[in-house]
């Protein structure tokens, strides 16, 4: 392994949208690969026809694109081990050569049963509360190119009587192999059932695809869910068979990902039922047409969605949190890949992407918040970077502005029932009357000044500030909370606060 290029692969099946533990599994060969001055490959496993959905690949790839990650081989791009589908490189007949070579070398043979023989077969070892795999000890049982002689084999193959090709697993035999997470992992083979390797069709299944396309591509890692731990003794006694063992990749089975509460695998069927997104962009079902929100439309930045991702199970070996795609790829490492599942927290997901919100610039910040004012008709000359500057500081995402922040543009027409009730008396009435006419006095309209100006009145009516800071704001805005409060007072400026103050006592004077 030494002596070879670091490649590895992302090979997704097109059969709906990416679930974000299949962005994962992208980013972490991404980083591995590219720590290493490697090479990053998309294939598609595109094997079950029966399953394709339209738009699933195009799906695929622009969410890897959203995210950052980049390939260097892929079916768009074409590369030295072109096609990189595999329903276009089966037509070259390369998996059918290796699964000759099996059945040659025997260690594969040709199953002939049909499916309601195998159904029955099934049947039989449940009644019998036996495990019903089709095995070492039931495949001597039914029709296949063991138990059959070699003249009932060729009849059956000159009528193009349908078959697969099988596994030929030994009975009681012990396969190692070493996982770059677990370690040593040891499996006897009789738990381990004759895989099918080639469909009635001539499609490859996944135990024979991926393991010729890894070949052929030179792949030197192959990572994958912890789910497909209990088939990789297969996979290893495929590559033993072929007498490829010295260039098997190097195998790493990702924990899983875990609903919030750790109970059970966060699946594909959580997204939204859970009050959050799976996916990393937005899936309109072709057939329903029943959409799946993605961390895209909800506003996250790719950067945010990236670096949650990452930490899903990885540890970079310090207190750091917030990292670059570049810092990841120095830091990645398989060795600090957990063996335990990761829960995903929803809330630390929003608190990862208002980090990312913070780090953009007013400027950056005001471009986009522009653009949703100029779609909901709102024509403003609030300075909007200072709008921006103040508003980022309480959002988790940038659609929270308008939400968090109208007020800005358009005066409030109600205000904050529950702050009116507590706070709403002759006093305070007498209070806003009092700042209206200080405000009006003031030469210079500043943060600094408006703050004096209004503690300054408190204590010459004698009245806590705290009593009337909030019923202060909720005249102002309507709520009874928001951006800082004297820095929001400036960005109004004196005319619109004068305005907004007299509206409010003649609003709430009636209501006394």
């Amino acid at each position: 392994m030494e002596n070879r290029r670091v490649r590895l692969r992302y090979a997704p099946s097109p059969t709906g949208p990416q679930h974000m533990g299949g962005i994962r599994t992208a980013l972490f060969s991404y980083l591995y690969a590219k720590r290493h001055g490697g090479d990053f490959i998309l294939r598609i496993e595109d094997t079950d026809q029966t399953r394709f959905v339209e738009g699933a690949e195009d799906y695929i790839v622009e969410s890897l694109a959203w995210c950052g990650i980049t390939t260097d081989e892929s079916p768009a791009q074409g590369g030295p081990h072109a096609p990189y589908r595999q329903s276009e490189r089966k037509e070259s007949g390369i998996y059918k050569k290796y699964a000759d070579q099996l059945i040659a070398g025997g260690h594969a043979y040709m199953a002939f049963d049909t499916p309601e023989e195998v159904d029955a077969m099934r049947e039989r070892l449940d009644a019998a509360k036996v495990a019903s795999q089709y095995n070492s000890i039931t495949r001597q049982t039914m029709r296949n190119s063991l138990t059959l002689s070699e003249d009932e084999v060729k009849k059956l193959l000159d009528a193009g009587t349908p078959y697969v090709v099988r596994l030929k697993v030994p009975r009681n035999e012990e396969i190692r192999f070493h996982d770059i997470i677990r370690g040593w992992v040891v499996v006897n083979s009789s738990t381990v059932d004759d895989k099918v390797l080639l469909k009635s069709d001539g499609m490859p299944t996944y135990h024979l695809a991926h393991i010729v396309d890894d070949i052929e591509m030179k792949i030197t890692h192959a990572v994958r869910g912890e789910e497909w731990l209990p088939s990789a003794p297969a996979h290893i006694l495929v590559y033993r068979y072929l007498g490829l063992e010295n260039i098997m990749p190097e195998y790493a089975h990702l924990p899983l990902l875990l609903k919030p509460d750790g109970n059970g695998k966060l699946s594909k069927r959580d997204g939204d039922r859970l009050g959050f997104p799976t996916f990393p962009l937005d899936w309109k079902d072709p057939k329903t047409g029943e959409v799946s929100s993605g961390y895209r439309e909800k506003g996250y930045y790719p950067e945010a969605f990236v670096n949650i991702l990452a930490l899903l199970g990885w540890n970079p070996g310090n207190n750091l949190e917030l990292m670059t795609l570049s810092e990841m790829t120095e830091l990645f490492s398989f060795e600090r890949v957990s063996k335990s599942g990761a829960k995903f927290d929803p809330e630390k997901a929003k608190w990862f992407n208002q980090q990312y919100l913070r780090k953009q610039t007013n400027a950056e910040l005001a471009k986009v918040f522009a653009e949703d004012l100029e779609k909901r008709g709102i024509k403003t000359t609030v300075n909007l970077e200072k709008a921006c500057e103040l508003l980022k500081e309480k959002a988790h995402f940038m659609h929270e502005f308008w939400n968090n922040g109208s007020f800005f543009f358009v005066p409030p027409t109600s205000y904050d029932a529950d702050v009116i009730k507590k706070r709403w008396n002759e006093q305070s009435a007498a209070f806003i009357t009092e700042l209206t006419e200080a405000y009006k006095n003031l030469s210079t309209f500043t943060a600094a000044e408006t703050e004096a100006t209004f503690k300054a009145t408190a204590e010459k009516m004698g009245i806590g500030s705290g009593q009337v800071m909030q019923l202060f704001r909720v005249c102002i805005s309507g709520v009874g909370g928001g951006p800082i409060l004297f820095e929001m007072v400036e960005l109004l400026g004196k005319e619109e606060v004068v305005r907004r103050l007299e509206t409010a006592l003649k609003n709430l004077s009636s209501q006394m």
